[in-house]
């Protein structure tokens, strides 16, 4: 924070205001604007006011600026996650509490859940998968390890497992639909059921004999003789007319001997309406069975004779196929396959597929949890959870990412205790989510693996038969305390998932889809685990988290305890922490909150946060109201920044409008801070160019630089001061514009102040003898250069909202009139500058065109011009190496107008000398032109051929001309000659032709208008001279004049002269009439009006013949009259210089005439 020397008094701060509010009138010139002022002019910087920042170089000032606009970088349009998310380091550790798991065992549970285990390993049936571990003994150890018991006690436990009772296994059966099978039925389907039952060890088929084609089957009889208990028989609903049966219809039988009992099914087709099922429940009614093989067909006659079998077999139903299945091929975790249909023998046709799902469970375990009444449901829960801590503490590394995936050992006890508990998919996922869901707040789960079960339960939550009570009840308990769980790790979002983490942010989302999928189960439950909606306890939870984070920060950083200037600092901080909290909302967290639980998360955290720092803004701004120093300022101006920074990030969002904001209004109270840091700018600026010129060499920053160091300091400074006032962005308009006058004010001061330093340090420095190319004048050049661009660039970028409607890109009118007279100034510097660098050439390029003059006739032009083309180029070279392309360029057309100036001079002192002379300047000239331009890298051809050029080729031209070729040019001279005013001397009226036949000119002047007053009482007594020129085209005519028209300025005369002169001399090049118009004075020598010439090549009679009519009848001429002009007195100079007969006459008679006239003002 920057220092004051004391603060300043009421007095002092009004004296600043009204500074402050100067407004930009007449400016002409901003050099001759600070020379008025005291102290301005001077290489020391003025002192500022009282309580000013103590006088130095500015550069920690300017270092605290760099680092306000470096803050504000960052917030330049909205944010993007890319930005933001800086790191992939691992997410912060979430909370975690060992009372949120499953409860804790009593030894006594532990001991039965221990054996439950065991015994449910030991007494496993059924064939193991693939991933599955089949040998016991890795099991056993195993579990001996999870549960963490002695050898002793281990083998102890196996062998009480032993001893007690095997459980009563059962085989659960869902045949679920056929396909494929064959057609019995004339209309080309069936009427296909199946007869299904266990055939025990003594029924089974036995291994193939001779007849290897014979196949098992319920027609077929076995010489074991009794009758079978009916439930082991049990037979679907007839499906009428179709060939793919889909009958989902689920069986119970109980198991004999797991290892050889099979299950055996047939598949027939119906040929009547009896009712099998019937037929089952009276198959103890039928007698004299023998043996398994007529088995299932007795049925059927049975049922055919209600209830009496006859030995008929006219309608017996068609054998459609049939599946023999071993129980100990039916996997451990159950299984849900297509079986192939097989048939009772080599003879039989069948073809189709079956499918059954097929489960071995237990009914009866001889274990102390079934005693007690312990359900599987309870006994799968606990053995799954001491299973998930043991095997997530076997992870080392990264636990907190740990997805749950378990060993071999364990997933395969978990498997052969859900099938042997006959636990559905639909509770095992239950099971799973509640334990890993528990399990994740006592020891922290990757957030995908929960999501994932909770998926699971989902899935089958929707084709599944709804869960008892207690475990509905059980399922409820386990998702309110994870939401639970996760509302609190909402209200610390930012410690737990922070924006720049992109680890902690995707488990954020993770998270989010959790609590997401967790309201899908709502309207599903009979007893509800919400209160209320979940959004609504997530946005709830938002909002308290924003405040508590706010407080901690407040609490932090600025203290309501500390007095408000101790506070201020703090206050930029929250502030600053704010915007940036601002920014990972939008850019981060918004996304994920909408599209996941259609949250407005930016809206909610914006509108809380912006409330409270406007509240706390507002509050410390009229504390320091009264208390404003130098230090306050600087502060309270760094907090207005930011502060506006919210107000236009919140606005940059399409759809929204800050005038709802709390921020709406806040800078009104810091009005007096910005305009007492606007201030300090100033004086700081001064301080820091004239420390930047004091410590300047004059010499290029680099290699590639070809200004000093100073002009960079000062161009870093005006960019500074114009990207501070871009983010400022006063919204006033009315005190945005006395704020940006004033400081384009200063900023135009400072430059020139700049440029006064520089000239005066290269004025001090000793110059190089013999050093035409000075260095140092090439480095202010271009460092002026450079500032010229830096300050303008920096006045437009000092443009303020207009309170009325302004052209779009117009600068305001004050500004303009600032840049305006500032870009003179430093023209005028350049001006200055080059003229001082280009005069250290003036002595040798007089002496070179000398050479060019004195060279003798003898030697070519080539040679008389190469020293002073040698000269240019080196000079040149040198230049080009050293100034920038404006500067060189401006160098260039500095020395191009001294070369003609020299070349000029050179001609005026030789008169009346020989052609070739002019020649030799003639080619020199061009030779210079072609130099200057070359071949389109130097100066514009139009440039270089305009101004000083004309005047010395027209020289040129006419000193190789005759005598005659002078005045005829002279003559057109007039005639090309136009008048600048058109009405400002006047107009005259006159007509003409040429009778061919008497070879006369007809002149005939009619009137004149608005001639110009030249008497004293403000009219003019005007008469016209009428001639024919040049004199040796009519050496007889001689001129003829008007009467005199007194008192008039609109004079009519009406008179008419003739001449007699040949046709040929009127058509010969130059010839004219010349009409000269002038006041009569009576006691004094005439005044001169105007003149206008009319070349006779146009009058009507020369240029072709007179045909028909009246000659008096062509159209009148107006002229415009209009005095001689530099082109045609050089014509007359030229003659001047001449010696012989005929341009003295020609001269001394235009001598005469000139007495009266004036000079063109």
């Amino acid at each position: 924070m920057l220092s004051a020397c004391r603060p300043p008094t009421m007095t002092t701060l009004l004296e600043i205001k009204s500074s402050v509010l100067r407004q930009v009138q007449v400016r002409p010139s901003v050099r001759r604007r600070t020379e008025g002022e005291p102290g301005c002019a001077s290489a020391d910087p003025q002192e500022p006011a009282a309580g000013a920042w103590k006088p130095g170089d500015g550069v920690e000032f300017f270092a605290q600026m760099r680092l306000i606009l470096k803050k504000g970088e960052g917030r330049q349009g909205l944010p993007c996650p890319e930005v933001l998310l800086r790191s992939g380091s691992p997410a912060p550790a979430e909370p975690v509490d060992p009372n949120r798991g499953l409860r804790v065992l009593t030894p006594e549970e532990v001991e039965m859940l221990y054996e439950e285990a065991l015994y449910t390993v030991v007494y496993r049936a059924g064939t193991m998968g693939p991933d599955q571990v089949d040998d016991e003994e890795t099991l056993l150890g195993y579990l001996q390890q999870v549960f963490g018991i002695s050898p002793e006690e281990h083998t102890e436990a196996i062998e009480r497992v032993k001893k007690a009772k095997a459980p009563t296994y059962a085989l659960k059966v869902s045949v679920m639909r056929a396909k494929n099978l064959l057609a019995k039925d004339p209309n080309g389907f069936s009427d296909p059921y199946c007869m299904l039952g266990i055939l025990p060890a003594s029924g089974a088929p036995q291994e193939p004999g001779p007849h290897k084609d014979q196949r098992f089957s319920f027609r077929k009889g076995s010489k074991r003789g009794g009758p079978l208990p009916a439930k082991c028989i049990q037979v679907t609903e007839v499906k009428s007319s179709t060939l793919n049966p889909v009958w989902k219809e689920n069986f119970l039988f109980e198991i004999e001997d797991v290892n050889t009992d099979q299950l055996h099914l047939d598949i027939w087709d119906h040929d009547d309406d009896v009712s099998l099922v019937e037929a089952c429940r009276k198959l103890n009614e039928v007698i004299g069975l023998k043996g398994m093989s007529r088995y299932f067909k007795q049925i059927v006659k049975s049922a055919r004779a209600n209830g009496t079998a006859g030995p008929t077999e006219d309608h017996t139903d068609d054998f459609l196929g049939c599946l023999n299945i071993p129980i100990r091929e039916v996997p451990v975790a159950g299984e849900d396959r297509w079986f192939k249909l097989e048939p009772r023998s080599s003879a039989s046709r069948v073809q189709g597929d079956c499918q059954l799902v097929l489960k071995l469970i237990t009914t009866q375990r001889d274990t102390g949890m079934s005693q007690r009444g312990r359900s599987g449901f309870l006994s799968y829960m606990l053995l799954l959870g001491r299973l998930l801590q043991f095997e997530h503490r076997s992870q080392q590394t990264n636990s907190s990412g740990w997805r749950g995936e378990l060993s071999g050992p364990a997933a395969t006890v978990l498997c052969l205790h859900g099938a042997q508990s006959n636990l559905s998919a639909l509770q095992l996922a239950v099971l799973h989510w509640q334990v890993s869901s528990r399990h994740h707040q006592t020891c922290t789960l990757d957030y995908g693996y929960l999501l994932g079960l909770l998926e699971d339960v989902q899935a089958h939550w929707e084709g599944a038969s709804s869960l008892p009570q207690e475990q509905e009840e059980s399922l409820a308990d386990s998702l309110s305390a994870f939401s639970e769980f996760g509302l609190r790790l909402l209200r610390q979002l930012r410690d737990y998932f922070p924006a720049t983490n992109s680890t902690a942010v995707y488990r954020l989302e993770l998270l989010l889809k959790c609590l997401s999928k967790m309201q899908l189960f709502q309207p599903s439950f009979e007893i509800c685990p919400f209160e209320t909606e979940l959004n609504m306890d997530i946005a709830a939870a938002l909002k308290r988290g924003n405040r508590e984070w706010y407080d901690r920060l407040l609490n932090a950083k600025s203290p309501r305890e500390q007095p408000g200037p101790q506070r201020l600092a703090g206050l930029v901080e929250l502030a600053d922490a704010v915007y940036e909290d601002l920014q990972s909302c939008y850019g981060i967290y918004a996304s994920l909150f909408h599209n996941i639980v259609e949250i407005d998360f930016f809206t909610l955290t914006f509108r809380q946060l912006e409330r409270l720092v406007a509240e706390e803004a507002w509050v410390l701004t009229e504390e320091l109201s009264p208390k404003m120093t130098l230090e306050v300022a600087s502060g309270l101006f760094e907090l207005y920044l930011t502060l506006a920074d919210i107000q236009r990030f919140w606005s940059s969002i399409p759809g929204r409008d800050s005038r709802s904001l709390a921020l709406a209004g806040i800078h009104a109270p810091f009005l007096p801070a910005v305009k007492l840091w606007l201030q300090v700018l100033r004086d700081q600026a001064r301080w820091r160019l004239q420390g930047a010129v004091d410590v300047d060499t004059l010499e290029p920053v680099d290699t590639s630089s070809k200004h000093s160091s100073s002009a960079a300091t000062a161009s870093l400074c005006f960019s500074h001061i114009r990207e501070l006032w871009a983010r400022l962005a006063w919204p006033d308009p009315a005190q945005a514009q006395a704020l940006g006058t004033q400081l384009s004010q200063d900023l135009c001061e400072a430059t020139v102040f700049y440029t006064e330093l520089l000239r005066k340090k290269v004025d001090a420095q000793p110059g190089a003898a013999g050093e035409p190319v000075s260095e140092p004048l090439c480095v202010v050049l271009n460092n002026v250069e450079l500032l010229r661009k830096a300050a303008g660039q920096a006045l437009r970028g000092l443009a303020w909202p207009e309170a009325t409607s302004a052209l779009e890109g117009l600068l305001p009118r004050p500004l303009l009139s600032c840049t305006q007279a500032l870009d003179e100034d430093l023209r005028q510097e350049v001006h200055t500058v080059t003229a001082h660098l280009t005069s250290k050439m003036v002595a040798d390029i007089r002496k070179y065109v000398q050479h060019i003059s004195l060279s003798p006739d003898s030697i070519q032009n080539d040679e008389a011009v190469a020293p002073l083309v040698k000269y240019l180029d080196e000079k040149l070279a040198l230049l080009n190496a050293s100034l920038v392309k404006e500067n060189l360029s401006r160098v260039l057309e500095a020395l191009w107008e001294l070369l003609l100036q020299a070349i000029l001079q050179a001609l005026s002192a030789n008169l009346d000398v020989s052609a070739d002379f002019y020649g030799r300047f003639h080619f020199t000239l061009e030779a210079l032109v072609n130099f200057f331009h070359a071949e389109g890298q130097g100066l514009p051809l139009e440039s270089l051929r305009d101004g000083s050029y004309k005047r010395l080729e027209e020289e040129l031209r006419l000193h190789q001309c005759s005598t005659r070729e002078c005045i005829e040019q002279f003559y057109l001279d007039k005639l090309k000659q136009k008048s600048l005013e058109q009405n400002r001397f006047g107009r005259l009226s006159v007509r003409c032709h040429y009778e061919a036949a008497e070879q006369r000119l007809v002149v005939e002047v009619l009137h004149a208008a608005d001639l110009p007053p030249l008497d004293a009482n403000g009219l003019s007594d005007p008469f016209v001279i009428v001639e024919l020129g040049p004199p040796h085209l009519f050496p007889l005519v001689r001129s003829q004049r008007t009467q005199v028209k007194s008192r008039t300025l609109h004079p009519v005369y009406d008179e008419l002269f003739c001449f007699s002169v040949p046709a040929e001399a009127c058509r010969r090049r130059g010839a004219c009439v010349l009409f000269t118009v002038m006041d009569h004075d009576w006691l004094s020598t005439n005044d001169f009006a105007g003149e206008a010439a009319l070349g006779l090549g146009s009058v009507g009679g020369i240029a072709r013949p007179q045909v028909g009519g009246s000659a008096r009848a062509r159209q009148p001429v107006t002229l415009h009259l209009r005095r001689p002009r530099a082109q045609v007195k050089s014509a007359l100079r030229m003659l001047e210089g001449r010696t012989n007969k005929e341009a003295q006459e020609f001269v001394k008679r235009l001598k005469e005439l000139e007495k009266c006239m004036e000079a063109d003002p």
